[in-house]
Parts: C-alpha cells; structure tokens; sequence
C-alpha cells in the first residue's frame, strides 16, 4: 500500500468514517482501516480528529443500546497514544467558518478538517469524495486508495 508510505513520521487527520468501519468492521472497509490503524497503534504516523467525532460514532450504538460498542470508541478516541482527539475552540470554530465560505462545505465537514490544519496534519482520511484538497492537507478518500 503506497498511500500508507507516505504517511509516515506525518500527521494525519482522521474523518468519522474510516473509525466507523474499523471498528465496526466493516467488511468493504475492513482491509484498509485494520492496515490504516495498525500502522498508527504501532507508531508510525499519528492521528487527529475533533472532538466532533465522539458525537458522530456514538449515535448508533446509543440508539442499540450498545455500551460495549460506545466504549470501544470512547477508549480510542480518548486512551489511544497515536490519536489525539481535539477540541473545538474559537480558532477552529473560524477556520471552519472560513473553509465553508471558500469550499462551501457542510459544517460537520469543514470542523473535521479544521480541526486537522489546526492540529498540523498534512493528509486527512476520508470516505467523502466530496471532501477538495486544501493547500497543505491532501485528502485521502478511503474508496479510492482501494486497489
């Protein structure tokens, strides 16, 4: 996996998605994510989201009832060493305002990756092709690094 290369010693922002099917296992998803989060729990790279993430991937294990699955991801999203999850501060509240009026982005989208320039990510992974790259951060869309 080439892609995985130049990640290396980098910093790389991480979009609610990919956790999502690491650890829900999702079988489209599963070869890449579990090569993705292995190099980083080994040290590789290191990652960063927003805080935002926490709301996103706990909805469905709320409605379940699933508090197996919501601790699995409070613990990597807060007990992980290679990940470190960001909060939401006035900076990254205007870069994101900012993002959404050069971008047009959704508001959820353009956290995320403010949230990465913030915390000096250079690659941002993603399932959203939607997602444009931005001077400094190269969007890595997950089903286009399927080979």
């Amino acid at each position: 996996m080439e892609w995985l290369g130049q990640l290396h010693d980098r910093i790389v922002g991480l979009d609610t998605a990919p956790l999502i099917y690491f650890i829900e296992e999702n079988p489209n998803y599963l070869d890449i994510t579990d090569v993705f989060f292995k190099a980083m729990f080994l040290g590789e790279f290191s990652v960063v989201t927003s805080v935002l993430t926490i709301t996103e991937v706990l909805v469905y294990p709320l409605r379940q009832g699933n508090t197996i699955l919501a601790q699995q991801y409070r613990e990597i999203l807060f007990n992980s060493q290679e990940l470190t999850t960001i909060e939401v501060f006035p900076d990254i509240a205007e870069t994101a305002a900012q993002l959404r009026a050069n971008y047009n982005l959704r508001t959820p989208d353009a956290i995320q990756i403010a949230t990465a320039i913030h915390g000096g990510a250079s690659f941002f992974l993603t399932n959203d092709a939607r997602l444009p790259s931005i001077p400094g951060l190269s969007v890595l869309v997950l089903q286009q690094l399927i080979v």
